[in-house]
């Protein structure tokens, strides 16, 4: 399966997407459609910028759900590197139910292409090393699984999905629990098998997060001295657990951060601090 390639749980969602979007969008009708000829009509798909492609099933979603019979003819794939002035995708179809659909068929593509976009760039900033960029759970409400998958169209991988697949043990669960060796205690007793990995804030938090047995161990906000000498401890101990760094990362740390040889970089901008790319449909008559 390719990286970009859709996971049950995401062919699922789509239909529900698609339909909350054209909803939305739609509403009684579309006043403008009648403007146009009641016939075949033919398109082109235009990137105007340098981007990484994502979203086309949902794309395609969109406009099935208003013509059926719809032909999407696609010269790039999910993950393919764009250039500006590039033809994407040539649409044919019926005409009022392609500008119908426009609006909501580019809004995925370019709000999951912008994901991807920053995602390459990510690890684009990493590559030669061994680290892997992961994304978060900070993702625009309702587009978890689409964003993800722009994640992965990207060349990162995906952290959980949600609170259900995963433990991870933060400050609050720490507080409550009494300590991090009871907080993880009791994860094991509950989510039996479930990997767990523990946020911690200094290097002392981190020892004991070790000792605890965390199969990972997020390092919140560490200095790179500081993410330097977890990796030299868990290394001396025989790599108990895999470290992730979270925090304030940026296109312009993300190298230095990786150069201490954390394994995984998580990076809440790639889905929160979206830029959509600029897409454009152009009826060919």
């Amino acid at each position: 399966m390719s990286h970009s390639a859709l996971r049950p749980q995401e062919a699922a969602v789509i239909e529900s997407d698609v339909a909350r979007a054209l909803a939305e969008d739609l509403g009684s009708g579309d006043l403008t459609a009648s403007l146009l000829p009641d016939a075949p009509l033919r398109a082109q798909l235009i990137c105007r910028e340098q981007a990484i492609l994502a979203g086309a099933p949902w794309f395609e979603a969109c406009l099935r759900a208003l013509d059926a019979k719809v032909r999407c003819i696609w010269r790039l794939a999910d993950g393919a590197a764009l250039q500006p002035g590039v033809t994407v995708c040539v649409i044919e179809g019926h005409g009022r139910a392609l500008l119908s659909a426009e609006r909501c068929a580019i809004n995925f593509l370019q709000t999951l292409s912008g994901t991807a976009t920053a995602t390459a760039r990510h690890v684009a900033a990493v590559a030669g090393t061994r680290t892997r960029i992961l994304d978060t759970r900070k993702t625009l409400p309702g587009l978890r699984l689409a964003q993800k998958y722009a994640v992965r169209c990207g060349g990162a991988l995906n952290h959980r999905m949600g609170l259900y697949d995963m433990v991870l043990i933060k400050e609050n669960h720490i507080l409550a629990a009494g300590s991090i060796a009871a907080a993880v205690d009791a994860a094991r007793a509950i989510a039996s098998g479930t990997r767990i990995e523990v946020e911690v804030e200094s290097l002392a938090e981190f020892e004991q997060a070790l000792d605890a047995g965390a199969d990972l161990v997020l390092l919140d906000d560490f200095s790179l001295e500081d993410m330097a000498t977890a990796v030299a401890r868990n290394r001396a101990r025989g790599r108990l657990a895999r470290l992730e760094a979270s925090g304030s990362v940026t296109l312009e740390s993300v190298r230095a951060i990786a150069a201490t040889g954390v394994d995984f970089v998580s990076v809440g901008a790639l889905t929160k601090h979206v830029r959509a790319v600029d897409l454009s449909l152009r009826l060919t008559l």
